[in-house]
């Protein structure tokens, strides 16, 4: 039993620190912080419960079918970088060209609300932003590293993969939540400057995401 024990602790420690870096929930965080600026406490706390049960199903449909599903569409992980690049591209491009600034209150009400971003809550905002191709490659090694012959075994080992995707969903929970928190210390025209700022680095983001991509795909 100190065997398998042994097994879950390490397998959980890797899951762990191998999943946290390429969410990266802080960056992310930042990333999404806009779609949230007029919601109301309770209405973001609805979202970003909803954005932490979409990227925990995106997780364990990666871990348990995400490598079948792939190959059935005849689809490559550098593809999907690609895909989650442009994806992020556009978002950073559509913050860099609005202009909130020079909003009305009328266009600021129209702004409000969680029904406004309900149907972003998914794409882009849990994916490929919050969980995206970094993720999904992640626990694919990480499927790989649970297999065993050994049916106890492999049963601790997926437990252990599966309790470091709840650990990084409570993260990406209590991150995106406090968020605006961070952001309102900086006053109205710092939080206007470190929304482009993130703006044009989302967009950056999704440039190197997609650069990779096509490094790997053409074998750069």
């Amino acid at each position: 039993m100190s065997l398998f024990l042994h097994s879950f602790v390490h397998l959980l420690f890797i899951g762990i620190i191998a999943l946290l870096p390429v969410a990266d929930p802080i960056g992310a965080a930042f990333m999404v912080a806009p779609y949230f600026s007029h919601l109301s406490t309770i209405e973001k706390r609805q979202a970003v419960g909803k954005i932490s049960i979409y990227a925990f199903f995106i997780c364990m449909v990666s871990l348990i079918a995400g490598h079948w599903i792939l190959e059935f569409f005849g689809i490559s992980i550098p593809v999907v970088r690609i895909a989650g690049g442009i994806m992020i591209c556009k978002m950073g491009w559509e913050f860099l060209s609005s202009d909130k600034q020079e909003e009305g209150p009328d266009e600021a009400m129209k702004l409000s609300g969680y029904k406004n971003i309900e149907d972003k809550l998914f794409y882009p905002i849990t994916f490929p932003v919050t969980t995206g191709a970094g993720t999904i490659s992640v626990l694919f090694t990480l499927s790989a590293e649970s297999t065993s012959p050994d049916i106890s075994e492999y049963l601790i080992n997926t437990g252990a993969i599966f309790l470091s995707i709840i650990i990084l969903c409570l993260v990406i929970y209590l991150v995106f939540l406090n968020t605006k928190t961070v952001i309102s210390y900086l006053g109205s025209h710092g939080e206007k400057i470190v929304n482009r700022m993130i703006a044009f680095l989302t967009f950056c983001v999704g440039l190197q995401i997609a650069a990779t991509g096509i490094k790997t795909l053409f074998k750069i």
